[in-house]
């Protein structure tokens, strides 16, 4: 039987995003725009996405008088990300 996978977690942007936040636990919006080659419009929309999900936290703050936007991995975040890659198994060597 199979688990669902999570829907939020199918988009190839938004488990890009995850991916990222995985390993560094935070970045910066010009960087996950550059990591994942998204477009500036796209990406705020999917993180926007992933933050009602409460999977990131946004911090918007100033650096040298310019908006600065910080991305940080939430605990629930790394427990879906965690769970995603658990049930992904399931569909590549499924139980007998």
């Amino acid at each position: 039987m199979f688990i669902e996978l999570d829907p939020l977690l199918l988009s190839q942007l938004r488990l890009a995003i995850m991916s990222y936040l995985v390993v560094t636990q935070e970045a910066e919006f010009n960087i996950l725009k550059e990591k994942t080659g998204a477009t500036a419009g796209n990406l705020s929309v999917q993180i926007g996405k992933l933050q009602e999900a409460g999977y990131i936290a946004i911090e918007k703050t100033f650096r040298n008088n310019y908006p600065l936007t910080t991305c940080r991995i939430t605990t629930d975040g790394i427990s879906a990300f965690e769970a995603f890659f658990d049930n992904l198994k399931g569909y590549v060597a499924p139980e007998p």
